[in-house]
């Protein structure tokens, strides 16, 4: 698909076939920004949102530097230099630590962790030509508070935290911010694996008295993103109806 340079910011969601990474392609590219975004497996869902949204899907696996590599030089061959990456490729894993495999343990990490050092190594260069930068990491309420047989997932979501909060203070005077998202309860796919009597509680614990949608967090991603949050780095903001309070 042919790109106007000259038109619209540069941006790259990652996991932005479904939920949350999907809400946040359609946001941005309403915005009129021209977005891409990398999904690993998920072709017929990465090619709907393509088609509505005339955003460039690119399939890459996040977890290997290679592929991730591979995916950046896409994105500047057909878009441009990339100013706002949104870290936002995740899995979970529910079960109990003393039961999980190495392998287990590795997908999480390497997904959630892992996967966004990668591709912000990959495009800091991008944003430190220019003097100006976003970086959005999508990390987790659970990420704060922890969950019951979802340490990986965790402890993946408090290393986002921490990530944005110290790479904020080394590329702040780069012209680059770094915030983190924190997601409570969002009715995505990857919910909707557990019970109606799970969700029923969880929503029960929110404050609010109900679930998040996918474009609730998009919002506040897209606001991140902007002129009016240039003050704003290093922090976390829970999209969570108050849960981890």
């Amino acid at each position: 698909m042919e790109y106007n340079r000259n038109t619209g910011r540069v941006v790259l969601v990652t996991g932005g076939s479904r939920g949350i990474g999907a809400a946040t392609v359609k946001r941005f590219s309403e915005n009129g920004d021209r977005v891409a975004f990398f999904y690993r497996t998920n072709e017929d869902h990465a090619k709907k949102i393509s088609d509505e949204t005339g955003a460039l899907g690119i399939c890459a696996d996040v977890s290997d530097p290679t592929s991730v590599q591979e995916g950046i030089r896409r994105i500047h061959e057909l878009c441009g230099e990339i100013s706002i990456l949104v870290n936002n490729a995740g899995v979970a894993h529910i079960g109990l630590l003393s039961d999980m495999t190495d392998s287990e343990w590795e997908r999480v990490i390497g997904t959630n962790l892992t996967g966004a050092f990668y591709v912000s190594r990959a495009v800091i260069p991008d944003m430190v030509r220019s003097h100006h930068g976003r970086i959005i990491n999508i990390g987790s309420m659970w990420g704060k508070v922890g969950a019951s047989c979802e340490v990986a997932y965790s402890a993946s979501k408090a290393g986002l935290r921490g990530m944005s909060m110290a790479l904020a203070k080394e590329l702040g005077p780069s012209g680059i911010t770094v915030n983190c998202i924190e997601p409570g309860v969002i009715l995505t796919e990857m919910n909707q694996a557990l019970s109606e009597d799970t969700l029923s509680s969880l929503c029960d614990e929110t404050p609010i008295s109900r679930l998040g949608t996918p474009e609730e967090v998009a919002s506040a991603v897209l606001f991140l993103a902007s002129d009016e949050a240039a003050f704003i780095t290093g922090q976390t903001l829970g999209v969570d109806g108050g849960f981890a309070v």
